[in-house]
């Protein structure tokens, strides 16, 4: 797997999972839309820290600086 998320897309997917946490566990999020939204967030955090996006390959993007 090649890198293809840079920085910024990183942080703002941890950004975005930990606001969704932060909502669970203030009690504004409940049923199946915290579930599915709890789904989101541990998909975000799984692939910035792994720093590749499965959607983005059939789509060609890189949000990460090629060296070439």
């Amino acid at each position: 797997m090649k890198q293809n998320m840079g920085s910024i897309d990183k942080a703002i997917r941890i950004a975005v999972a930990l606001l969704i946490i932060g909502l669970y566990f203030g009690n504004f999020l409940s049923g199946t839309t915290a579930i599915v939204l709890l789904a989101l967030s541990g998909i975000f955090i799984l692939t910035s820290f792994m720093s590749f996006c499965p959607l983005y390959l059939p789509f060609g993007i890189h949000t990460n600086k090629i060296a070439k």
